[in-house]
This record gives C-alpha cells, structure tokens and sequence, in this order.
C-alpha cells in the first residue's frame, strides 16, 4: 500500500450531480471527478459545452471531441477525487429492434398474390363469357 497521502477522495453520483452550476461545476470522465469551475471561462469550446455534462458522467463527450495530449495534462490541475462507480447506473446498451428478415423475393410474393386474385376472376369472367357466347348460338 502507499503512503497515507496516496488515499484519494471517493465520491458517489449523487454527490457529482449536486455541483452543475457556473459557481460550482464538477464533471466526472474516466472514473475521476473534476472540478472544473475555474476553467469554465477558459475552455476552448465554451463554458457551455461543460456545463451541459456538469454533475454527471462526461467521459464519452469529452472523448468523443478528441481532445490533445495538452489539454489531457490540464485535467490533473482540476482533479479532486475519484468516483464510487457503483452508484453508476448501468447504460444499457441499445440494441434496435429485430427487423423481419429481408425478402429479397418481394416481387414474387405480389405476384402470386395477384394471381390468386386475377385467376378466380378470369375464370368467372371466361365463364360468363362462355354463357353469352353459347346464348348467343
């Protein structure tokens, strides 16, 4: 084990999400609280960006961005903890709903529907037609 030094302050979600303000604003990303309050005024993309995922998860956020290697050591200057990640909720992945397996073959199925349409009636048309012609004898 370290030194007594080494312990870091552990938070739970609920503590990250009651500081989302321009006053007082934490952020988790990687498993690590951060209280990023004095570089709100400072972000390259605004303050807005970090206060729209103030007091929660902002992990995939911050990677989805790309930030540099720079901006990556700035972090250690806001860090304060670590969060307790069983007060994390889950993401349940999404997963879309089963579509029902491609018919390729669609055309095939319109047409034997037509025909079990189109059939009956020729037949009654054919045979109304016989009627008037043998009549018409």
């Amino acid at each position: 084990m370290g030194s007594g030094g080494d312990e870091a302050n552990v938070y739970t979600l609920a503590d990250v999400s009651n500081h989302i303000s321009r006053e007082d604003c934490w952020l988790i990303i990687g498993s690590k609280v951060y209280n990023v309050t004095k570089f709100l005024e400072d972000h390259p993309g605004g303050d807005e960006v970090l206060l729209a995922v103030s007091g929660k998860d902002a992990t995939n956020d911050f990677e989805d961005v790309g930030h540099s290697a720079t901006a990556r050591a700035m972090m250690d200057e806001y860090y304060i903890g670590v969060i307790d990640v069983s007060t994390i909720p889950t993401k349940v992945k999404y997963t879309q709903p089963r579509q029902p397996d491609y018919n390729q073959d669609k055309t095939s199925d319109f047409i034997i529907k037509m025909l079990q349409f189109l059939v009956p009636v020729a037949i009654l048309g054919l045979a109304v037609a016989l009627q008037i012609y043998t009549k018409a004898e």
